[in-house]
């Protein structure tokens, strides 16, 4: 497959981007200091590789044609201050549950993929925020600036790019160590089980399916099929992604492919980048910069997305309709979906565009308690899911994927789940400084539900087209 960039000859470099209306970039006040950095990034070696990115791409192409399901996880944002070990293993393992409980009870390959090692800018609502009267720039997440209300942690700093690359060095560096170093055996699939799993509701349905696992293993083994044999018994591939927002660190991270004699670009910074809701202009900044380089890209479309406009990106992204470029992650809103939704799809399918159709049903159901904490009920974001599986089985597409804002963390964030979590449970653990996100309990709940709709809504659909036996 010819994964090389869609971009017009002579017309795009890097830096393009420039020429275009950037939103959601900060104000930095000292430009030379910028550049330094800029520069002093430039210079650094890559996150992630050319192949990988690939690789990313073609199973991605499987999972636009029904072959295989995205799974896209991790939290809504990272932050210096609790990066740790112990965050990123829990993080790894919770999703790899979700994985196992959708490959075995959902039959279908699992693609994982980690809101991981460069999710550290976040968009703001309003670019200044006001307490008591005064009036500051907002926090944009800690590649930019900090969270304290003074100014001066909510001034811009160049140099907190700096920190976000060799946090998401360490982070890339563990999760390889995790998914090839035996974290994710399956053999192991029973003693995966943190405190909070042995304790739920949950524990006995998912340790059926952990015996269920180790027959087959043991079956396999008579067989001759081990972990010796056949890898993946024991490793997996676990790729990496975030928002493309800061394109001041996204193009420092950019490089030429040395293997290719046609010198693509690749944005080194993760395996997969996306578009904002916010950022999606067809002639702004971040269209720009992602038509040039040759990962996989996702757009987020949210309610205000039209079928044209989703055409327009399509052809400035991917005009050459490479399966598995682009992905474009719903975000509507379980009240939402039914109604915006279905023009998108129909319109798509009739051009006869090959995308992978991913629900992100966080976003559209965030509110906020009564405590003034936002939170999203666990009912809505099942509701949504339901709907978009149900939609792309009417139209005669794919649901290709889910995109959660999660965490390994026994978190009180979002409501409802076995536990029954209300609005006065929120405040016991709710640790984000973003979004709210869902706890490793209802990340585990939501995989077994999944697991039943796919089942439901794919049927024996899934190797449809794909010239692809059994899962």
């Amino acid at each position: 497959m010819n994964n090389g960039p869609d971009r017009d000859a002579g017309t795009w470099t890097p830096a393009s981007w420039r020429t275009r209306a950037a939103r959601q970039q900060p104000t930095y006040g000292d430009c030379a200091h910028l550049a330094a950095v800029e520069q002093k990034l430039s210079g650094y070696p890559p996150l992630v590789f050319a192949e990988e990115a690939r690789s990313l791409q073609d199973q991605l192409a499987r999972a636009s044609r029904g072959g295989a399901f995205l799974l896209h996880g991790g939290d809504c944002a990272e932050n210096f201050d609790d990066f740790s070990a112990p965050r990123i293993r829990d993080t790894f393992k919770v999703l790899l549950q979700m994985a196992v409980v959708l490959t075995f009870g959902g039959l279908v390959p699992v693609v994982k993929m980690a809101r991981l090692a460069g999710q550290y800018a976040k968009p703001r609502s309003v670019a200044m925020e006001t307490r008591e009267g005064l009036s500051l720039p907002s926090y944009r997440g800690d590649m930019v600036n900090a969270r304290d209300f003074t100014a001066a942690a909510r001034e811009a700093d160049p140099e907190r790019m700096i920190t976000a690359y060799h946090h998401s060095a360490a982070t890339l560096n563990l999760l390889r160590a995790f998914a090839q170093g035996g974290l994710a055996d399956l053999h192991q699939v029973g003693r995966w089980n943190m405190s909070y799993v042995e304790a739920s509701p949950l524990r006995e349905r998912y340790q059926a399916m952990a015996d269920r696992i180790a027959e087959t293993l043991r079956f396999m083994e008579v067989l001759g099929i081990n972990a010796e044999s056949a890898p993946t018994i024991r490793e997996t591939q676990l790729f990496t992604s975030h928002e493309a927002l800061l394109l001041n660190y996204e193009e420092a991270l950019t490089r030429r492919d040395s293997r290719d004699p046609a010198g693509t670009w690749y944005d080194c910074s993760a395996h997969f980048i996306w578009i904002g809701d916010r950022t999606r202009g067809v002639e702004d900044a971040h269209v720009e910069f992602c038509r040039g380089i040759a990962n996989p890209v996702g757009v987020k479309t949210g309610p205000s997305t039209t079928a044209e406009e989703v055409i327009r990106l399509l052809d400035r992204l991917n005009p050459h309709d490479r399966p598995g470029k682009v992905t474009l992650i719903t975000r509507m809103g379980a009240d939402m979906l039914e109604r915006k939704l279905p023009d998108l799809v129909r319109r798509v399918q009739s051009e006869g565009r090959s995308v992978v159709w991913v629900c992100d049903p966080m976003h559209g159901n965030t509110v906020t308690a009564a405590g003034g904490l936002k939170t999203r009920d666990f009912d809505a974001i099942m509701r949504e899911i339901r709907q978009f599986f149900a939609l792309h089985a009417a139209e005669g597409t794919y649901g290709g994927g889910i995109h959660l804002e999660m965490t390994g963390e026994n978190v009180t964030e979002c409501t409802g789940g076995a536990y029954g979590l209300s609005e006065e449970d929120l405040r016991a653990r709710y640790l984000s400084y973003c979004d709210p996100r869902l706890n490793g309990d209802q990340v585990l709940e939501l995989a077994f539900l999944l697991a039943d709709v796919l089942k439901s809504t794919r049927g024996g659909r899934e190797n449809e087209g794909t010239g692809e036996k059994g899962t």
